[in-house]
């Protein structure tokens, strides 16, 4: 059974895993067995990457690349499979979110969260298909939400691109599958990182922030996730073990979707 969740030999592509939610799949992926490449938009990120993977004993690759780039990826992607190696494993984490009203967000605003939420994912994936293709394997993996599925105030651009990406993940399972390329998405749920402690902090008074009571409430689970609560599932869709799971959003959300809530005393 181990050896069918190993990776082994793998290569690994985690775009902007310098830190957080990328850095812990990027992580386990390196426990498993796999080499970790990573990319981020600035060196000095990719600096910072490379010390927290060197301190963690991990030997990873850093390349600067702005994945909404087309012609910047395809060089990322000659070079690694030059230097590293042909990318059996590719996770699209790379994101971002802007928390604004949808009548007070410009289209430009709408437009920069969809290129790196959706296009980006577009651009990479099509840049390593035609080397798992030759490989006769690969994996990828879409970091997709919860915005997914659902929508929620001031996040209009963050869950049209996430919805878009479970579309997107579909789709590629169903044109690339025939050359045993398997296309899936994780759907994280509310985790705890350090862009969110703030909405977790406890008042002097004992009193949680209200977002957090939002959170533990709608929770079945009744607490926020943490990183390595996602190592394990990205692990089972980058592994052999997942070989005939194709077109699957893998929610690790502690339950939020199957739950209406509970009833107002």
């Amino acid at each position: 059974m181990s050896t069918s969740f190993s990776l082994e030999g793998k290569i690994a592509l985690v775009t902007g895993a310098c830190y957080g939610i990328g850095f812990a799949i990027a992580s386990g992926f390196a426990k498993a067995g796999a080499t970790i490449v990573f990319n981020d938009i600035k060196q000095e990120s990719v600096d910072k990457g490379l010390l927290a993977y060197q301190e963690a004993g991990i030997k990873a690759y850093g390349y600067v690349c702005d994945v909404t780039k087309e012609e910047q990826v395809t060089e990322m992607v000659a070079k690694i499979e030059k230097e590293v190696g042909v990318i059996d494993i590719l996770v699209n984490n790379a994101g971002i979110i802007k928390r604004i009203p949808m009548c007070e967000m410009s289209a430009e605003e709408f437009r920069q969260v969809v290129d790196v939420d959706l296009n980006a994912p577009f651009i990479v994936a099509k840049a390593v298909i035609p080397g798992m293709i030759k490989k006769g394997n690969g994996k990828i993996i879409n970091i997709c939400s919860m915005m997914s599925e659902l929508g929620r105030e001031t996040v209009s651009a963050y869950a049209a691109a996430k919805g878009g990406l479970k579309m997107l993940t579909k789709n590629i399972a169903s044109e690339y599958g025939e050359f045993n390329i398997q296309c899936n998405g994780l759907g994280p749920g509310y985790i705890a990182t350090p862009q969110t402690a703030p909405l977790r902090e406890v008042s002097a008074d004992g009193k949680r922030h209200p977002f957090d009571q939002f959170i533990l409430a709608k929770t079945p689970a009744a607490r926020w996730g943490e990183a390595e609560d996602l190592v394990g599932p990205a692990v089972f869709l980058a592994s052999e073990a997942s070989n005939f799971v194709n077109g699957h959003i893998l929610y690790v959300d502690g339950g939020i979707l199957a739950y209406i809530g509970k009833q107002p005393e």
